[in-house]
C-alpha cells in the first residue's frame, strides 16, 4: 500500500506561497488557468487544484532564485519529460493505449509555444510545463520507472529478438532476480540455533 504519492523530484515545487507581484511575473489569463487545471485533472484526477496565486507564488519563487539554481529546478524535472517521450517513440515499449494518450497530451502540452505561460518568457515559459509534470506525475510514475528499468536492461544485456522477446526476456530475467533475492532473504533469516542452544544437534557416527 503506497502511503503517498509517488515524487518527480525529492524537493517537490511549493504549492502554498503568497501571490507574488513583481515586474518579472507574467499576467495570467483566468480562462487559461482554467483550461490548464482541466488537463492536469484530466490526467491525474487526485492532482491538487492550480489556481492564479498559485501559479503566481510559484512565478515569484522562481524569478527570486539565482538563475543557476532556477535552471536546475527546472532541467531536473524536464529530463523526466523527456523520457516520457522516448517512451512514446521506443517501438519495444508496450505502454497501455489510455496511458499513451495521457503521455501524449502532456506531451503535446509542453510543446506548445503559447500556453499558460508563453515560452517566450525568460526563465518561467517552462515553469507551466513543469508544474503539469510534477503534479500529474503520479498518474505516470510506475510506467516511467519500469521503462528506465527495461532501458537499463536492453543496454546491459543487449536482448535478441524483437520488441515483445526483449520485453520478454527484461520480465524473465528481474524475476528471477527477484526470486534469488526472496531465496537469500529466506536463507539469511533462518536460524541454527536459538537462545544460544542448538535446535537439532549434528551427530557424527552411529
Amino acid at each position: 500500500m503506497r502511503l503517498s504519492a509517488p515524487a518527480i523530484t525529492d524537493d517537490p515545487l511549493p504549492m502554498s506561497l503568497p501571490m507574488a507581484s513583481s515586474p518579472s511575473v507574467p499576467l495570467l489569463d483566468p480562462d487559461a488557468v482554467a483550461r490548464f487545471d482541466a488537463l492536469l485533472h484530466e490526467l491525474y484526477p487526485d492532482a491538487v487544484r492550480v489556481d492564479r496565486d498559485r501559479v503566481l507564488g510559484l512565478c515569484g519563487w522562481l524569478a527570486s532564485m539565482p538563475v543557476p539554481a532556477a535552471q536546475d529546478v527546472l532541467a531536473r524535472r524536464l529530463c523526466r519529460l523527456e523520457e516520457l517521450r522516448a517512451m512514446l517513440d521506443d517501438p519495444d515499449w508496450d505502454a497501455a493505449e489510455a496511458m499513451r494518450a495521457r503521455v501524449s497530451q502532456l506531451v503535446a502540452y509542453a510543446d506548445q509555444v503559447d500556453d499558460l505561460i508563453p515560452d517566450r518568457e525568460p526563465l518561467l515559459g517552462k515553469l507551466d510545463d513543469v508544474l503539469l509534470l510534477e503534479l500529474a506525475w503520479p498518474a505516470f510514475a510506475a510506467e516511467a520507472e519500469d521503462y528506465r528499468d527495461f532501458c537499463a536492461y536492453r543496454d546491459e544485456a543487449l536482448p535478441c529478438g524483437n520488441g515483445g522477446e526483449r520485453r520478454a526476456a527484461w520480465i524473465r530475467d528481474r524475476l528471477a532476480e527477484a526470486a534469488l533475492w526472496q531465496h537469500h532473504l529466506r536463507v539469511n533469516d533462518s536460524h541454527y540455533t536459538r537462545r544460544g542452544r542448538a535446535e537439532a544437534p549434528f551427530h557424527v557416527g552411529g
